[in-house]
């Protein structure tokens, strides 16, 4: 199928290579001329046979409603807009009724997988009605891991993206156990490799994960992580979560306490948050502030 990519970024950049391999063409749009297909929107929609999907990926809130408000005056009815970036799921409700007035369907993706996702495919949560979802599932089943698992239809329009934000607030408290763990072997004398201690839990633990093993590959990188800043930023989704909990009256005290860890790690050197730090750059090529 054809598909329009707006965003080449990290991830979309990956994408756009991942789906080509699979055999379909990818018209992609970047601020950055130097990344695109294409010099505009205008173009990129001109270049697709209808029914069009274009793919959005790009920064949550206002570019990506800038976006879809360029797209609604671009495409037809029948036509489909995938929200693939981070948006808080109250937003894809708003988009979705917004195109729907035009005739435009929507669907909404949560994307998991970071630089690593172009070789071992995406996790992918999706909400929308099955009518659009159809549209866009071959880019679904190019973009997902080989297998049975990897990619869901979660439910209705916000879906993808409120699942994906558990799966971020699941991983900020994965993150801090790890991290709380690293640091107390660290603290101790008794102890003398505790690379090696992390290395030895990657196979037959109940606690290996690919997370531990982006751990180890940090710690080998940076043994006790010494050029590191013990400072981790929050992409937005941790809190959205705590939110989310908040007004449903869900307890979520491990993913809370780990959300508000990373904020105290902007009031001192935290040890704990340059295993965070090396771990969001390790999975997601995050930005790592050094000494």
């Amino acid at each position: 199928m054809e598909l329009g990519l707006v965003g080449l970024g990290k991830m979309g950049g990956n994408m756009r290579e991942r789906i080509r391999r699979a055999g379909h063409t990818v018209i992609g749009y970047d601020r950055n001329a130097g990344l695109a297909d294409v010099h505009s929107l205008e173009e990129l929609v001109g270049k697709l046979s209808a029914p069009r999907v274009v793919w959005v990926m790009v920064p949550a809130g206002e570019p990506t409603q800038s976006t879809v408000d360029q797209l609604a005056e671009l495409l037809e009815p029948g036509d489909v807009v995938v929200d693939g970036g981070n948006s808080r799921w109250t937003d894809d409700e708003k988009h979705a009724e917004e195109l729907a007035a035009k005739g435009i369907g929507f669907v909404d993706c949560g994307v998991s997988g970071g630089v690593w996702g172009l070789e071992n495919g995406y996790a992918l949560m999706y909400g929308g009605d099955a009518e659009n979802v159809a549209k866009v599932q071959p880019v679904f089943d190019a973009l997902k891991p080989e297998g049975d698992f990897g990619s869901v239809h979660a439910g209705k329009v916000g879906a993808g993206h409120f699942a994906k934000m558990v799966h971020n607030g699941i991983e900020y408290a994965m993150m801090q156990a790890y991290a709380e763990g690293w640091e107390l072997l660290e603290k101790v004398d008794s102890v003398t490799d505790v690379r090696e201690v992390f290395r030895s839990w990657q196979e037959g633990t109940v606690i290996r994960s690919w997370l531990l093993d982006l751990a180890v590959n940090a710690l080998d990188e940076d043994e006790h992580l010494d050029g590191l800043r013990g400072y981790a930023q929050d992409s937005g989704e941790g809190r959205w979560t705590v939110e989310a909990a908040i007004d449903n009256a869900v307890p979520l005290p491990a993913i809370t306490a780990s959300l508000f860890a990373r904020f105290a790690s902007r009031q001192e050197d935290s040890p704990q948050m340059k295993m965070i730090a090396a771990l969001r750059n390790q999975f997601g090529g995050h930005a790592v502030e050094k000494k």
